[in-house]
């Protein structure tokens, strides 16, 4: 009787190492930003409707009208462990969580990169 063991074992070791890949690539995809912008410009775009809009989802104390989506935007610097992660974060939400409806603010350019900047700064003084 053939053993289907060994297939199974390589399949799924195939596809953990394309999952690996996969996330590996798009976390790539961030360029290297100097994360030193200006929080009162980011908080300008981050309650911009037309722009960062991150007030439509996150609550944001002493924002006007804050959403109730995604997280609270509190206490950012013992969420995350650096700048960078934050960063990384906003750059493309669904590297870490897939399924997540906050749009790649950096990987589909809806911001410069110099607001894209800016709004990590402010976000990271939450």
């Amino acid at each position: 009787m053939l053993s289907l063991r060994p297939i199974r074992a390589s399949a799924i070791a195939f596809g953990l190492g394309l999952s690996t890949l996969a996330v590996v690539a798009t976390a790539v995809d961030m360029p290297q930003l100097e994360l030193n912008g200006d929080a009162a410009a980011g908080k300008a775009v981050a309650e911009d409707r037309g722009k960062g809009n991150c007030v439509a989802c996150h609550m944001i104390v002493g924002a006007e009208s804050p959403g109730a989506i995604g997280p609270a935007l509190i206490a950012m610097q013992t969420r995350y462990p650096s700048k960078e992660a934050l960063a990384r974060q906003i750059w493309d939400a669904t590297v870490k969580a897939p399924e997540a409806a906050m749009p790649p603010f950096g990987k589909h350019e809806i911001l410069s990169n110099q607001e894209f900047v800016d709004v990590v700064e402010y976000v990271w003084t939450l």
